[in-house]
């Protein structure tokens, strides 16, 4: 995954995956496979325009500096990257074709204009995901955050959904990944059921549940604050107490609203919605717990069988009915909800029920008297693409404006109205559309942003009409959905790839960065994928086929890294004390590469002594032979490393290597040939002392394009194994046995055994269970 160029420059966390990709890029090399290991920058973003305006430097002249950073500290690591395919999202050049992308998806129907409710944060002058708003301030600064109905652009990233969620069988990703990218999309089967309010002919409030068999045991109804009918259906005598109830919920983010731990709250309206079957009357509440955004911002409460409806029931006085029994039975008193499946109670013509049957029954009812239907419903949500900020793609969208004076100027105030509600595609011939240079980006005040201020680019004249630009910019995610693909023809000005080029490396083998990224900018890229699947620009219908999470580094005090705890650890500082090959390996050997591992300085100097002493044993006098002893070593090192690269596990592979140098340094003069190979071994690893050592040991030109060293699988054989032996399944010893003896030679050397006599305590052998090479396990 590319990184966002920060002015802190890399920090350690960076360098494990690049080096773990890098380690595979030059095995893969060396075993004569093609291979694309490119680097770039995801340069647009709120923290670069944040910065600029702190310090008065435009983003553009920030962003170059700390790319300039970013590139020389990789350079130094030896990553090799391809550097001819670098990409910027913010280079004109890409932009051009992040924003034909965007055209795509709104000629196809998938992105559209909405009124929604989002957060936004008049500090920053933006709108933020919920993931970015804690406790009603915005993460970033702890600014005072609003929920406003606001003007944005949508991604239908819902007409998806199912694809989304059906092809993560395509892919090998962590079990972990893929949980959180099923539970984000949230597929829920179950029925949507209409409840008309009381006394208002034709109004009527749509539910959805996942437990249609719980319908008679609804008590009351819960808006979310932001429901549309909330006004019309709350009465005179109530209408204070819900307008302040609605004002606080608007300064709450979803994810504060919906915390498991937080103490429920909520205001009768004084309205009714009617029960479709019963026909009695039920009370409608608001409560915040509901979410306007999600299913229909509407929920019929079932305290009975729903822990949060219970938690608010309880809270404050409202009826519980069980219509769901364990065992059948009615009963009295509930202490707590009961959610699982059962047999229907209470419930009139469905009493006696299980649940599966009772489901089919009620929805079959309320399908026949017109109240509901089977559905299915998504917790996905549509994409908010819109940012109301200077640093980021221009959306290449304008709109007719139309003046109530013809001969007016809207760039001089002339009184306009921009519509809207008709949007226009800028000609792709006329992309890339660029930002202009503004020495005043602040947010400001105005939803709008600060490209609305911006008369001059945003006003202009065109078959004698004046038309307006689009001043939202695209989010930073927009650049990363797709960067995958430009490295496969990054000069191209006529299209965005080729398709030659698209078939010589497509679809990404390995995708490796970290475990944050698990759900949105996985989610985003997917979807941008499927889109351009159905446009017949890519033919495979995933994009990234393997995926691996390198674990995060802990300071040395276990704790997560930062400059309040002083336990950051500068990557600069460690290359220029140890070198970067050192810090190639302690990366490397700190143990898995997807486990959250501490700093530990101390094993800093081990590998840096592992490092010395390969150099001293390569630059020793060596021995043209090798005795066997050493090359079955030799051969078994080999291997090792060999499986372990191709499997990820650098650490264990690091520790072969380190058991092989200590026999070698054994030798008085080591043997050229193991030396050579583990030469070879280390490289992808340590690729400047491997290089050093190569030239040393008499080779002008590079290893990088070497063979990767072969082995003899008749040699990682021993011809001795240890075997446990069990006495009634229980291990008492071992011995150690030559490969496929006979059951007799197995037997005898069993019964010698001290811990397996003392075992059998004298008793008589009823069966002696051998299978050669694998068991032992005497019966008594």
């Amino acid at each position: 995954m590319f990184p966002y160029p920060s002015g802190a420059g890399l920090h350690v966390g960076h360098p494990e995956g690049y080096t773990a990709t890098d380690i595979l890029s030059r095995y893969f090399r060396m075993r004569g496979v093609d291979v694309l290991h490119p680097m770039g920058w995801d340069a647009f973003g709120l923290p670069a325009e944040q910065h600029a305006i702190e310090t008065g430097t435009h983003p553009a002249r920030t962003t170059a500096e700390n790319i300039a950073t970013f590139k020389r500290q990789l350079k130094v690591l030896g990553f090799s990257y391809d550097w001819s395919r670098e990409i910027d999202t913010t280079d004109p050049g890409y932009v051009k074709w992040t924003q034909w992308i965007f055209l795509q998806l709104f000629h196809r129907g998938l992105a559209y204009q909405d009124e929604a409710l989002v957060n936004w944060c008049p500090a920053l002058g933006t709108v933020l995901a919920n993931e970015e708003v804690v406790d009603g301030k915005s993460e970033r600064g702890g600014h005072l955050v609003v929920r406003n109905p606001l003007r944005q652009w949508m991604l239908r990233i819902t007409a998806y959904a199912e694809r989304l969620l059906d092809d993560l069988a395509l892919v090998d990703w962590p079990r972990g990944t893929l949980t959180m990218q099923r539970e984000w999309i949230g597929r829920s089967e179950g029925a949507e059921i209409v409840f008309a309010v009381a006394g208002q002919e034709g109004k009527q409030i749509a539910v959805f549940t996942t437990r249609p068999d719980t319908l008679m045991g609804v008590t009351y109804m819960v808006l979310a604050p932001e429901h549309p009918l909330v006004r019309e259906v709350t009465t005179s005598a109530q209408r204070r107490g819900v307008d302040a109830y609605v004002a606080a919920a608007a300064r709450k983010s979803d994810r504060d609203r919906t915390a498991a731990a937080r103490d429920k709250t909520g205001v009768p309206t004084g309205g009714f919605v009617v029960h479709p079957i019963t026909g009695q009357r039920v009370p409608i509440w608001v409560a915040d717990y509901v979410l306007g955004g999600y299913g229909t911002g509407a929920v019929m409460a079932v305290p009975g069988h729903d822990e949060r409806d219970f938690a608010f029931a309880r809270a404050f006085g409202l009826p519980v009915v069980e219509v769901v029994s364990p065992d059948g039975q009615e009963h009295t008193h509930l202490d707590a909800a009961f959610t699982d499946d059962g047999v229907a109670v209470r419930s009139g013509e469905f009493n006696g029920l299980a649940t599966a049957a009772c489901q089919a029954a009620v929805v079959d009812k309320l399908e026949a008297i017109g109240r509901g239907k089977r559905t299915v419903t998504y917790k996905l949500r549509d994409w908010v693409f819109s940012r109301q900020r200077y640093w980021g793609e221009p959306i290449p969208i304008y709109f007719r404006v139309e003046l109530d004076d013809p001969r007016g100027d809207p760039r001089r105030g002339a009184r306009h109205v921009i519509r809207h509600d008709q949007p226009i595609a800028v000609d792709e011939r006329e992309l890339p559309l660029r930002l202009p240079d503004l020495l005043e980006y602040r947010p400001g005040d105005d939803p709008a942003g600060p490209l609305a201020r911006v008369a001059d680019w945003r006003f202009f004249q065109k078959d004698g009409r004046w038309f307006a630009r689009e001043t939202n910019t695209m989010p930073q995610w927009a650049g990363s959905c797709w960067y995958y693909l430009r490295f496969l023809d990054p000069k191209n000005d006529a299209e965005p790839w080729s398709e030659k080029a698209y078939d010589a490396w497509m679809p990404v083998d390995l995708y490796v960065g970290g475990a944050e990224h698990a759900v949105l900018h996985l989610l985003y890229a997917r979807f941008w994928h499927k889109v351009l699947f159905d446009a017949g620009r890519v033919k495979h219908p995933e994009p990234f086929m393997k995926l691996v999470h390198q674990g995060m580094i802990l300071g040395e005090d276990s704790e997560k890294m930062s400059k309040s705890r002083g336990n950051v650890i500068n990557p600069d500082d460690i290359v220029r004390e140890f070198g970067a090959d050192v810090l190639r390996l302690y990366e490397m050997f700190m143990g898995p590469l997807d486990a959250v591992k501490p700093w530990q300085s101390a094993q800093i100097l081990g590998v840096a002594r592992f490092r010395d002493r390969f150099y001293a044993v390569a630059t020793r006098e060596l021995s043209d032979a090798i005795d066997a002893d050493t090359r079955k070593k030799l051969h078994k090192t080999i291997e090792k490393v060999t499986r372990d690269v191709e499997a990820m596990a650098f650490n264990t592979a690091i520790s072969a290597m380190m058991v092989f140098l200590t026999d070698l340094a054994a030798h008085e003069r080591p043997p050229r040939e193991g030396v050579l190979a583990l030469t070879l071994l280390l490289s992808p690893f340590a690729p400047h002392v491997a290089e050093e050592a190569w030239k040393h040991l008499g080779h002008e030109r590079s290893l990088a394009y070497e063979p990767w060293p072969a082995y003899d699988e008749t040699l990682t054989i021993d011809e001795t194994q240890e075997m446990p032996v069990q006495v009634n399944g229980k291990v008492r010893g071992h011995v150690t046995l030559p490969r496929g003896a006979p059951e007799s030679v197995a037997r005898e050397a069993s019964l010698g055994v001290a811990g397996v006599r003392a075992a059998m305590g004298g008793k008589a052998i009823r069966r002696f269970v051998y299978v050669p090479d694998t068991i032992i396990n005497v019966v008594v």
